[in-house]
């Protein structure tokens, strides 16, 4: 059975989507995308369904624009650690998506923990 790697990809965030749904609680979901050229994350409130929160290498203020490395995924973390406070969350859940927590996203995870978010 030759499963592309979108299908697996597909089943894989569907999977991580379906557990963290179950033990949500009504926190906030920290979700990540990465494409080949940038990293963005979001906070999302899914009861209300609205953004509280979003960091992304394309904001010039940030100067990353264009980079998708692990020095930039650590950037991308603590500013996404720094407007949660804003918002007033301090827990969340992470869902990493389809992306195997591994490298960028790990970096982006542990610069978002060190900046204050719990998960």
């Amino acid at each position: 059975m030759a499963n592309t790697k979108r299908e697996l990809f597909l089943k894989r965030r569907m999977r991580v989507r379906n557990k963290l749904r179950a033990m949500a609680n009504g926190r906030a979901r920290l979700s990540v995308h990465r494409s080949n050229k940038n990293i963005s994350v979001q906070l999302i409130d899914d009861v209300r369904g609205v953004t509280l929160a979003a960091a992304s290498t394309l904001e010039k203020d940030l100067g990353l624009v264009g980079k998708n490395n692990v020095e930039a995924a650590a950037k991308i973390g603590a500013a996404i650690a720094e407007r949660a406070k804003k918002a007033g969350v301090e827990v969340c859940y992470f869902d990493r998506g389809g992306f195997l927590f591994h490298g960028k996203i790990k970096a982006l995870a542990d610069a978002a923990r060190e900046g204050g978010l719990k998960f």
